[in-house]
């Protein structure tokens, strides 16, 4: 029997990166699992079977959960301790350091890439803007770690014997940053946990974590010139007060800050479109927001180009705007009215189902038993 081994980079919360982990666990259910930290709480341990990682020296640093950022110089020093050694197969789940995890000739290691490291390589000068290190001695210093950062990144590259990228998007950047070609497997998404609802109300919803690159205040601030229009919010992070401050006032702004997860479908269900702002890697939330049957409403960049059908396309589910500007997401939502009627709730839900959890496990599954069969094969004709 395979032995197969799992790292994760670090599990603080259960996002993105964490569901895909979780479902190739469900894959593997009787695999290892890795990864720098481990503080995940007993009610988001459950969407891994109450499993716990094994962790690294990181874990006993001092108030790691909050301020694991912190450690990243450490982190390629520390995924390189992790001992996969027992393992035939590795699978990394990676946007960060995991993909760095040192494997032997004899072993095959297969990456799922969320995205290279977005801070240390195309959007690093955007990074050291939002977190006021682009200048002085500290600028200097973030520079230089970030320099060093790439190059043990593009080293380790080496050490993957193949890319899975979650996105055609993030196919490009792993090209354009290590020179390899990636197959494309599209993240699980829990469309089965979402229900189609075709009766929609008179409002428009954003939800996500209020942090710079979401975009979450640009919405708002556009709805601050339609007020004529609803927007309903739903988030928190670190931007709420900017977020909310630029919402008073405007009577046509709810914010409702983090609600439970059927508050959030209940709204996702009721919406007239969903709001999108971000560049992002794949996007999950514009995915559930067509599960309930919802067309959305997004910057025309990243992921989302391959999970949402525009105006001009069979089956429309959503409109495009080119440009994270307030002017252009006012024209989006006026172009979304006018051509609201071209809109079902029945097409968004059936392109929605294109990225089920069940196809997930699938199309990964049979991805890693092709290539294992591939590499025993080659290990046959080098002896």
């Amino acid at each position: 029997m395979k032995k197969v081994s799992i790292v994760h980079e670090w599990l603080v919360t259960y996002a993105g990166s964490e569901q895909v982990t979780s479902k190739i666990l469900k894959a593997y259910p009787h695999s290892t699992l890795f990864s720098v930290i481990d503080c995940l709480d007993e009610k988001q341990r459950d969407n891994f079977h109450g499993r716990k990682f094994i962790t690294t020296f990181i874990q006993r640093m001092p108030k790691v959960g909050k301020h694991y950022q912190k450690y990243l110089p450490l982190m390629p020093l520390a995924i390189e301790q992790i001992d996969v050694s027992e393992a035939d197969i590795i699978i990394s789940s990676s946007h960060a350091v995991a993909k760095g995890v040192l494997t032997g000739p004899d072993q095959l290691h297969i990456s799922y890439v969320h995205s290279p490291m977005r801070y240390a390589w195309d959007l690093q000068h955007q990074y050291l803007r939002e977190s006021g290190l682009n200048k002085g001695i500290m600028g200097w210093i973030a520079k230089f770690l970030l320099h060093k950062l790439r190059l043990w990144d593009y080293r380790t590259a080496n050490g993957v014997d193949h890319f899975i990228a979650n996105s055609q998007f993030i196919a490009r950047r792993i090209k354009k940053i290590y020179g390899r070609d990636a197959t494309v497997i599209y993240p699980p998404v829990a469309v089965d946990k979402f229900s189609c609802v075709e009766q929609k109300e008179d409002f428009y919803l954003t939800a996500s974590r209020m942090v710079p690159y979401k975009k979450m205040d640009l919405i708002v601030e556009a709805f601050t010139h339609m007020p004529d229009k609803r927007l309903i919010v739903i988030g928190d992070g670190g931007e709420f007060k900017k977020i909310s401050s630029i919402a008073a006032g405007h009577a046509n702004i709810t914010i409702l800050g983090y609600q439970p997860f059927d508050v959030l479908k209940s709204h996702m269900q009721r919406a007239k479109a969903f709001l999108f702002a971000a560049e992002e890697d794949f996007g999950i939330t514009p995915v559930e927001a067509q599960a309930c049957g919802t067309p959305v409403i997004a910057f025309g960049k990243g992921g989302v180009l391959e999970t949402v059908r525009p105006i001009g396309c069979d089956s429309p589910t959503g409109i495009f705007f080119p440009e994270q500007t307030v002017t252009s997401v006012c024209e989006a939502v006026a172009s979304f009215e006018f051509n609201i009627t071209a809109f079902h709730a029945g097409l968004c839900r059936q392109n929605a189902e294109r990225f089920s959890e069940t196809r997930f496990i699938c199309e990964l599954t049979n991805f890693v038993e092709k290539k294992w069969l591939e590499f025993l094969e080659q290990k046959k004709i080098s002896y």
